[in-house]
């Protein structure tokens, strides 16, 4: 859509249409609500003054990204966003020309500018190409912005940073004071003036350099964008992100600055509907639910496994005051609002800070506390390196939970929790074990309160698979246990809620199989293996988890130390590949997963083995 053209009054009923649809379609969907709503005003004025087919558009997260979608001829297929097949929730440079780069975690933008900015020097194309990056505030708690401000201060690429706040509160009369000066500081005036002084105070030696930059200073200083400048990148702002003529004006402004320059926008999280309205964080990101009363349209009468471990963690607290723990902006998604509240010294959420959340539990653990680290998956993958040097290599007893381990839907690749095992189990000192249903959630956090070394439990987004299998046994180190015992030569292995899936898929078949509840990847029960292995010679795993470094790579290293030759594994975890987004049982289908699917994959080597 070319919106060049367009004037103030056109461009405002853009993004009241912007808006209707984006509502329409999220209601219908679900998908992140309150921060792509109120970032429509500053999307629609960044199509206005650069150009997203050249100038690298980069969003942070980019889960605000929506009406940059429907801008870039994606508004016909907008209807699928999140579905399967359909168009991805986040920026996706395979689906358009004019998504610069895949994101889906925070905190890159300001890096992929850098590297953007770089290239377009090396490839002289100042003068035709900026970067022009997005980020929320709540993005600017994570270090790598900073890694990457403090190179931009010292080089001096041409760059736009749009810092889009949607939760400070700054005062009417500072907040009018720098509005009045954002414009003037961004104008050709001050820019002019502040070369001239430059030039100027170069002439009369170093007492009028130091009263200069102490005029300059004293005036910045009513701005909050001090820290920025003393980084050596200009800031402008704060502006109202809601005033389309105010932002279309300091974007032309800034863009004309050939510099790195910060303009600071301020949002209402979910504006232009009522209901979603402010910071709750509820609305950040949604399912389904009604435009008019803004109630969920569904919920699922099952408990989540994140309720469970919520549960599980409170009652561990209540009895032991060493109990501490924390998660990385995302205290409502992991369970931890109740004990962030009930015991605000002892919970933390340390904002989108994975590697300070794990590093600063180890030091607690060091000191003699039982730190339980609770994070997505997919974001302990942001803080590896601590988990190796901070915490496994003193060998200190921090729990990591794993939230939303498995395929989590419609979020998609970069959301996907697929790759913990295959990267936790290659670090010393690591115990991997995972919980099948509500009870063995329990007993598996009643061992991990308990134990005295690094260790790791997952647990899948939603609720677990639910089976009428053997109740769980107590946990106990490197122990599984054998749930179904039959003369049948098929042994399922089951890992986590893999338990559950194998069930499904045994009730497809029409013979009795024996299952393994494996309960821990690392170490194995290599006694309960070996006995197994005399007995049944076909071994089928089910883990939601890839397969390169996962349960079956674990077992045929197993089978391979013990020169055990006979036994056939089959591993049903995923396959070398990111993993799209959609409905889960969608998803699972396209992988060939679904329960029906596996058993006839079953039944199809079975009868290969016959001929053999």
């Amino acid at each position: 859509m070319n919106i060049k053209s367009y004037n103030i009054k056109q461009l405002e009923t853009l993004c009241t249409d912007i808006r209707s649809e984006i509502l329409r379609v999220v209601s219908k969907n679900g998908g992140h609500l309150s921060s792509t709503l109120g970032a429509t005003e500053i999307i629609v004025a960044m199509h206005k003054v650069f150009d997203s087919a050249n100038d690298p558009f980069i969003f942070d997260v980019s889960h605000q990204a929506y009406a940059h979608k429907l801008l870039t001829e994606r508004w016909e297929k907008f209807d699928t966003l999140r579905q399967f097949g359909g168009i991805c929730g986040y920026t996706k440079p395979s689906e358009s020309a004019h998504d610069y780069f895949v994101a889906g975690h925070s905190s890159t933008s300001i890096s992929l500018g850098v590297g953007a900015a770089k290239a377009i020097a090396l490839k002289h194309e100042q003068n035709s190409r900026v970067p022009v990056c997005m980020i929320g505030d709540g993005s600017m708690t994570a270090g790598m912005v900073y890694e990457a401000l403090n190179e931009l201060g010292d080089r001096k690429y041409p760059m736009i940073i749009i810092l889009n706040d949607n939760e400070m509160s700054i005062s009417k009369p500072i907040g009018a004071i720098s509005r009045m000066l954002s414009s003037a500081m961004a104008g050709s005036f001050y820019q002019r003036f502040k070369r001239y002084t430059e030039s100027f105070v170069d002439n009369f030696g170093e007492g009028a350099h130091y009263l200069a930059k102490k005029m300059e200073e004293s005036l910045k200083l009513i701005t909050p964008g001090i820290m920025f400048e003393e980084m050596g990148i200009d800031y402008i702002g704060p502006i109202d992100g809601h005033n389309l003529e105010s932002l279309i004006e300091i974007l032309q402004k800034a863009k004309e600055l050939k510099k790195p320059v910060i303009v600071h926008v301020q949002t209402i999280k979910g504006k232009g509907y009522e209901i979603a309205e402010g910071k709750e964080e509820k609305w950040h990101g949604v399912g389904p639910f009604d435009l008019s009363s803004g109630s969920a349209s569904k919920k699922s009468s099952d408990k989540s496994a994140t309720q469970i471990y919520s549960e599980a963690l409170l009652h561990l607290a209540k009895n032991n005051e060493k109990i501490v723990g924390v998660t990385a902006a995302m205290p409502s998604g992991t369970g931890l609002t109740d004990l962030i509240k009930m015991y605000p010294t002892r919970f933390w959420d340390v904002a989108i800070a994975e590697q300070h959340a794990v590093t600063s539990m180890s030091a607690l653990a060091k000191e003699g506390f039982k730190p339980f680290c609770t994070i997505y998956s997919t974001f302990l993958q942001r803080g590896y390196d601590q988990v190796i040097h901070d915490t496994c290599l003193m060998d200190l007893p921090v729990v990591f939970a794993l939230d939303r381990a498995g395929i989590v839907g419609e979020d998609g690749e970069t959301h996907q929790g697929a790759f913990d095992i295959s990267f936790l189990r290659a670090i010393p000192n690591m115990t991997l074990f995972a919980p099948r249903d509500e009870k063995s959630f329990h007993q598996a956090m009643a061992f991990a309160a308990e134990y005295k070394h690094p260790c790791s439990l997952r647990y899948p987004r939603g609720s677990f698979t639910q089976t009428d299998l053997p109740e769980s046994n107590h946990f106990e180190l490197a122990k599984s246990q054998l749930l179904l015992a039959h003369e049948s030569d098929i042994l399922f292995i089951g890992y986590g809620n893999g338990v559950g899936r194998a069930h499904e898929t045994m009730l497809h078949l029409d013979k009795s199989v024996n299952l393994l509840d494996l309960r821990f990847v690392k170490p194995l029960d290599e006694e309960m293996l070996r006995a197994l292995s005399k007995k049944h010679k076909q071994w089928f795993i089910f883990s939601d988890s890839a397969k390169m470094g996962g349960v079956g790579s674990a077992l045929l290293e197993f089978l391979a130390k013990e020169k055990i030759l006979d036994v056939q594994v089959v591993s049903f975890e995923y396959e070398d590949a990111f993993i799209t987004h959609g409905n889960t049982r969608q998803v699972e289908k396209s992988l060939g997963l679904l329960p029906e699917q596996l058993a006839e994959k079953i039944k199809a080597l079975q009868e290969t083995h016959k001929k053999a």
